[in-house]
């Protein structure tokens, strides 16, 4: 994906499970493009810990949870500002903490993602640039390449701007389904009727 500054990621702090959804932004950006793994030591969670693990091995970028995120805005920002690039998402963001992070870490890039489970990881993106001094609000962002977005109403039908719908999302990430659940995937995985190659795409709820 274009949004992926290799050079902020050329030493990758992994600390996710490997279950969790963002291990695989973790694992595969840097190695696909020729980065380094920082295995992050215990649980990946204490802040003493990650801050040494960051400092000795010199990493250049991470994914935080939100939760992790806003402690890490309120007891850990000489830690963010080690870091050239810094991921949050999986929960509802607080403005306040993402601008503590722009006022202490003017030379970091901060994305704030949004995307399920289902789209692999992530499907959009909200990049604050170093030198982004003012937050400009809370968005999902920008889609991520191969992502397509439709707003529907009920029959599948495109809504016009300001009339209320459904997110769909559609591309080469979506998922194929639920492991064992055909009722639920036949549910939230429909056939994209606007893609000629009979693809799904994911009804977000």
């Amino acid at each position: 994906d274009r949004c992926w500054n290799h050079r902020n990621h050329r030493r990758m702090l992994v600390h996710s499970a490997i279950g969790f959804d963002a291990s695989t932004y973790e694992l595969w950006v840097p190695l696909l493009n020729g980065g380094e793994l920082v295995f992050a030591p215990g649980s990946g969670t204490d802040l003493a810990e990650l801050d040494h693990a960051i400092r000795a091995h010199g990493v250049t970028a991470a994914y935080f949870t939100m939760g992790l995120f806003h402690i890490m805005a309120d007891e850990g920002l000489d830690t963010l500002k080690l870091l050239d690039e810094v991921w949050t998402g999986g929960d509802v963001a607080s403005p306040a903490a993402l601008q503590r992070v722009l006022d202490h870490c003017p030379d970091t890039v901060l994305v704030h993602s949004y995307g399920p489970t289902e789209t692999t990881f992530a499907s959009h993106h909200q990049r604050l640039d170093t030198g982004c001094r003012t937050l400009p609000g809370v968005f999902l962002g920008a889609a991520l390449d191969n992502t397509r977005v439709h707003v529907l109403d009920e029959l599948l039908r495109p809504v016009p701007v300001g009339v209320a719908g459904e997110m769909y999302l559609a591309g080469t990430q979506v998922a194929r389904g639920y492991l064992g659940r055909p009722g639920l995937t036949a549910e939230r995985f429909v056939a994209d009727p606007f893609a000629a190659d009979g693809s799904r795409m994911y009804r977000t709820g």
